[in-house]
């Protein structure tokens, strides 16, 4: 093969209707129903969701305060995908549905009711279901909603999304959240140093000052 001269520009791709169909999806998404966290009913299907707050936390009292009026700061944003898509890259289909994304939520309200000084019912959710071929853009857009709301739990505080990673591996330092929200029975027994909670609690402070 004969070798040819760079050119940056040959391996740029753009296209204006992607980027139509990203914020169309943000706006649906921003208005769907907000439900309790979590969901009164199980459901098939995978998908992008958002947290939001309004209890009376100190830490959290802007967010409760913003919230009250209209759900449009959620605390965390996150994403359930279709088993196997992270090695097959498989769309969610009718022959392979399942639960992911009510498991996911359900597995965030386990978490709360762990976590010191939360209380569930002062949490509520939206989410999207993608199908089919929708489901290959359930990456984007989780990128596209922290990227325009920059939830705090997503930014400034570590490791609320975390899983136990199992036996054997509990060298690894307690996460920002389990600092601040102690109570995960598997967070316990990691033996790792964690970040100090001064530390947390500062940047919990800097993220709100910048909440608009």
């Amino acid at each position: 093969m004969m070798p040819v001269v760079f050119d940056r520009k040959e391996h740029v791709y753009r296209n204006d209707a992607f980027d139509e169909l990203v914020k169309d999806a943000v706006r649906f998404f921003n208005g769907t129903p907000v439900h309790a966290l979590p969901p009164p009913q199980s459901f098939l299907g995978t998908g992008v969701y958002a947290l939001y707050y309004t209890g009376d936390h100190p830490f959290y009292e802007k967010y409760a305060s913003l919230n009250r009026l209209a759900y449009g700061y959620p605390i965390y944003v996150g994403k359930a995908v279709p088993k196997g898509w992270r090695q097959a890259r498989a769309s969610d289909s009718s022959s392979t549905q399942s639960r992911e994304l009510f498991k996911r939520l359900k597995q965030h309200s386990r978490s709360i009711d762990s976590g010191a000084d939360l209380n569930i019912g002062h949490f509520s959710c939206r989410f999207v279901i993608f199908e089919q071929e929708g489901s290959d853009m359930i990456g984007t857009i989780e990128a596209a909603l922290i990227k325009l709301n920059r939830p705090l739990w997503n930014i400034a505080i570590d490791g609320f999304g975390n899983h136990d990673p199992g036996k054997g591996r509990y060298e690894q330092a307690k996460s920002d959240w389990d600092v601040i929200h102690p109570g995960r029975a598997w967070a316990a027994k990691c033996n790792g140093h964690p970040k100090d909670r001064s530390k947390i609690v500062a940047n919990i402070s800097r993220h709100l000052n910048n909440i608009r």
